[in-house]
């Protein structure tokens, strides 16, 4: 009951400046939240979560989330250090009229070779800002910067902008599927992503981890090619794509601007909805909610610009964490003053889908952090 309380007060205060409602022209929708913890079992009600304390001053902070990234880089595990980016192969280039678009691999350093996608702009005279595109769960490159009917294909409408644009494609994802533990025998989801979570798990990490580190090793990339300036790089995804980014950012400081779609989910109000079920395997990292819940993690973006993108039938990210999460995060960027740096939208009678209206925002957000 003292959630549900808690979550109407939170419902009844009004909006702050980087809180917007938004009622779409089109919204396939999804399902209605009832009340937090009314269906879960009275024993996974006494669950006790850490309160993580809003910052209060700019000083002490500075100092503790350097212990935030070190807590959340020993849950990760063990992850090994990244390869030479100057060991990128570039397979093919196409000449696409506004951009040209380049096909690369690199290996890893452990276990697989990661396949890749560069869309750089014709006429690029100075280095421009670069934007990372994460893919969601079974998606690929593909669905990112070829195929425009898909509504996240934003690859070419950013390069068109006079960004570079890159994209990788994730473990058990496109060109990945069938490079697991198990090769071709796992092909079909969701067994190749289970083999390559207990198999990291073996080899004293954890998948999430894994997926992160190949990011990294996407932005160590991008820091050798003359076209990009590396001090304006930017990331952007929906679903797991969402997640990736707002973890890279908060785990690597070279991403200067986050957009995050359709995933800005706080494990608390998860749990109380029962919506775990509502992400795939990679996305658990053992031993993070006994030191805190997601807002530290997005603390960690602050004072950088960070905007998200949610629907309010969204089961993956429940409306109750979400308002939590605006209401934290906004007082962390007040301790900066850089309030205008972090914005959330929530989307009326919206599930887990990019609208037009999102991808309209995101470009309009990169324009305004990711200036040319």
């Amino acid at each position: 009951m003292r959630y549900l309380i808690i979550a109407i007060l939170f419902m009844l205060i009004p909006p702050l400046a980087a809180q917007e409602r938004v009622k779409p022209a089109n919204a396939k929708g999804g399902k209605t939240f009832g009340d937090p913890w009314a269906e879960v079992p009275d024993l996974f009600k006494k669950i006790k979560i850490p309160a993580w304390p809003v910052p209060t001053d700019l000083a002490k902070w500075q100092k503790d989330r350097v212990q935030v990234r070190a807590t959340l880089l020993k849950c990760l595990g063990d992850l090994p250090a990244r390869p030479d980016p100057h060991k990128v192969v570039t397979l093919a280039k196409e000449d696409k009229g506004d951009y040209v678009y380049e096909r690369f691999e690199f290996f890893n350093g452990v276990d697989q070779t990661v396949t890749g996608v560069l869309l750089v702009p014709k006429g690029v005279k100075k280095p421009a800002p670069a934007i990372i595109l994460a893919h969601g769960h079974s998606g690929s490159t593909d669905v990112l910067m070829v195929n425009e009917k898909n509504g996240q294909c934003a690859g070419p409408t950013l390069a068109r902008k006079g960004y570079v644009v890159a994209a990788i494609d994730s473990y058990f994802c496109g060109q990945r599927v069938g490079k697991g533990p198990a090769g071709q025998r796992e092909t079909k989801p969701p067994s190749e992503e289970h083999s390559l979570f207990k198999y990291h798990l073996l080899m004293g990490r954890c998948l999430w981890g894994m997926m992160i580190r190949d990011q990294q090793c996407l932005i160590d990339y991008l820091e050798t090619r003359s076209e990009v300036n590396a001090k304006q790089i930017g990331i952007s995804g929906m679903s797991m794509g969402c997640t990736t980014s707002w973890w890279t950012a908060a785990l690597d400081e070279r991403i200067a601007s986050t957009v995050g779609v359709a995933c800005f989910t706080r494990y608390t109000e998860l749990i109380a909805h029962g919506n775990l079920r509502s992400h795939g395997m990679y996305y658990f990292v053992p031993g993070v909610l006994a030191h805190f819940d997601t807002e530290a993690i997005h603390a960690l973006i602050a004072p950088r610009p960070h905007l998200e993108l949610s629907g309010d039938e969204d089961q993956g990210a429940p409306t109750d964490g979400v308002i939590t999460l605006e209401k934290k995060l906004g007082a962390v960027y007040r301790l900066y003053g850089k309030e205008s740096n972090f914005k959330s939208i929530v989307y009326d009678k919206t599930g887990h889908e990019y609208l037009p209206e999102m991808r309209t925002e995101m470009v309009r957000w990169f324009e305004k952090t990711l200036p040319h």
